[in-house]
């Protein structure tokens, strides 16, 4: 999903002796945005520069019918990220990471036009379940010869690289030997997977690459509760908020793709149903007041991981719903004929309505019609699901 830069403004200034526009722009870290040029089209004789800081990373020059993206410069962290609009000049930046922060500048003719301040927010907070693994990801392509790389669990050294005098080391028997044969460190990136996570590897986890912090993720635990919900029928995911306020922002993702959002300051509330080879088409409703997203007609293509990011009065907060999705067989109605009249019993009344197996720990609201008209007897049920982030968190 690419958002226009125009449209994420956190900040808006206009320099008059300079006449550049100044604007900032908060993501999320692995979210794609476009640096906006603001032209319709480019003319045979303009000449248009993207800048990072002071080094450049994409020009135009259509006279000389040149159109370059160097995403090789800066130790490589904008390679295969960058895409040049060859029509307008426009920019986008794919898959970010923390390391693309800071200050974008368009040059147009030799002349400052526009100043972009992008700050991209990693995501600091894990949520993993009991016993399965997690990766630390450095954002390294590779490290360098004289790069030093070290992982910090609290305040213990637990992994570290040195290149020049080749140490590739994890130190699994620290803290009593909580991580012992739990840790793996890739030796070209210099990522640090944590393999069967238990409750004695949760917290603070900090990485330092050349004595500089690069990083600090916390990992926890949290118990992604099993919510079944009836194949055809509508669940409700709830944030547990009463109402918004002005600054507030909220997220939510199926797997690594938004599929909704809402950003109070920016008056932005939108549902991204076209996304998955549109799965969720029609489907989504959210609300306005409370960030509570509305899943309708389910399939078992809904089912998986819903993972809500916040902020709310200035905090952030990451939470994660498991969703599956059962399927309901179709049921077959025999009709027994009578061999006599005098003999034949009254017809028996509709079959009773299928049972529905929900988590206990979620409360449930008015039940959603279905399309299948047997299905439809269970209206009266009460059976529609609304999971509560309280429940899951």
């Amino acid at each position: 999903m690419f958002w226009t830069v125009l449209f994420c403004l956190c900040l808006w200034r206009l320099d008059g002796v300079f006449g550049e526009e100044e604007r900032s722009v908060l993501l999320m870290e692995g979210e794609s945005f476009t640096l906006d040029s603001g032209l319709t089209e480019i003319k045979d004789d303009d000449e248009i520069q993207w800048r990072f800081g002071n080094t450049v990373i994409a020009e135009i020059n259509k006279w000389a019918d040149r159109f370059t993206v160097y995403d090789d410069v800066l130790d490589g962290r904008f390679r295969d990220r960058l895409k040049l609009d060859k029509q307008t000049g426009s920019l986008t930046i794919t898959d970010t990471r923390t390391e693309h922060n800071g200050h974008y500048r368009l040059e147009i003719n030799s002349g400052r036009k526009k100043k972009i301040k992008v700050h991209i927010l990693g995501r600091r907070l894990v949520l993993v379940k009991e016993g399965e693994s997690d990766t630390l990801n450095s954002d390294l392509t590779e490290i360098k010869d004289d790069d030093e790389i070290q992982w910090w669990f609290g305040n213990t050294v637990i992994a570290e690289i040195n290149k020049q005098a080749d140490i590739f080391t994890v130190y699994g028997d620290v803290l009593d030997g909580r991580f012992r044969d739990r840790l793996k460190l890739d030796k070209q990136t210099g990522s640090l997977t944590i393999t069967n996570i238990t409750i004695e590897q949760i917290g603070s986890y900090t990485l330092w690459i050349n004595r500089v912090r690069k990083k600090k993720i916390n990992v926890d635990i949290r118990e992604r509760r099993s919510v079944s919900v009836p194949e055809g029928f509508t669940f409700t995911l709830d944030p547990n908020l009463t109402e918004m306020k002005r600054y507030d922002w909220i997220r939510w993702w199926f797997g690594n793709t938004v599929i909704a959002e809402i950003n109070k300051r920016a008056d932005r509330f939108t549902v991204y149903d076209d996304v998955l080879d549109g799965r969720f088409r029609d489907r989504l409703k959210l609300d306005k007041q409370t960030g509570s997203l509305t899943i309708t007609n389910t399939r078992t293509e809904h089912a998986g991981v819903y993972e809500l990011q916040m902020r709310v009065s200035y905090r952030y907060s990451l939470k994660a719903f498991s969703v599956s999705v059962a399927c309901l067989p179709v049921p077959v109605i025999s009709r027994d004929c009578p061999s006599s009249s005098s003999s034949s019993s009254p017809p028996s009344s509709s079959p009773p309505p299928p049972s529905s197996s929900l988590s206990s720990s979620s409360s449930a609201v008015a039940a959603a019609s279905h399309p299948n008209p047997f299905i439809n007897q269970t209206r009266d049920l009460n059976i529609t699901q609304s999971v509560r982030a309280a429940d899951i968190s």
